[in-house]
């Protein structure tokens, strides 16, 4: 799978990244903590250059989660909620999740994008909130680009630190990613059946 994952990174280069982080923000159970760290392992070797991916990265997942906040303040929270009961157990969401969201964006105010954009399981959501209650586009914005930056420009560093011990744990690294892949199969296949249990006990 690492193999895979890299070969895919170089083919498709800055565009690929930025796409991906898209995708990662726009469709939760994809893992930004995959994509990330795969890209700056290939910027160390050579192909890419780091400062390029981890702009890349970001261009991607800020328009992700500005998608969700348009969302958010155009469709309102009750319809989503409502959508989310009916239909969320197709793309693994759940009205729990959106709640967590919201109780962590009223919990700690605007920081809660910035600080949401680094927490895996809320970093997707936390936008909808900022939605929901009309937060000004502008500061939306640069809360949601200071913890974006700081979270791709960490996980590109764990892959070049990945890449200048590579001889050390080459033998293991597709071990190592295959494990992770299961994880995240696992993680998927439990949200898919909580996701579809919760929709089923609602009464229609």
């Amino acid at each position: 799978m690492f193999g895979w994952i890299t070969g895919v990174i170089e083919r498709l280069g800055y565009a690929g990244i930025a796409a991906l982080t898209f995708l990662e923000n726009v469709f939760p159970p994809i893992p930004s903590e995959v994509v990330i760290p795969l890209a700056g392992f290939v910027a160390a070797r050579g192909a890419l250059r780091l400062e390029i991916v981890i702009a890349a990265a970001f261009v991607g997942s800020l328009a992700g989660t500005t998608a969700w906040y348009a969302l958010g303040r155009r469709v309102g929270q009750a319809r989503l909620q409502e959508w989310v009961a009916r239909h969320g157990q197709w793309i693994t969401l759940s009205p729990r999740d959106l709640q967590r969201a919201d109780l962590w964006f009223r919990s700690h105010g605007s920081w809660a994008v910035c600080l949401g954009r680094m927490v895996p399981g809320v970093r997707t959501l936390i936008s909808l909130p900022a939605g929901f209650t009309a937060m000004p586009l502008t500061r939306f914005l640069v809360y949601s680009a200071i913890g974006t930056l700081a979270w791709t420009a960490l996980l590109a560093g764990a892959g070049m630190i990945l890449q200048s011990n590579f001889e050390r744990v080459r033998d293991y690294i597709d071990v190592v990613s295959n494990v992770v892949l299961a994880m995240f199969v696992a993680v998927l296949a439990f949200r898919y059946v909580r996701c579809w249990r919760e929709a089923a006990s609602r009464p229609t």
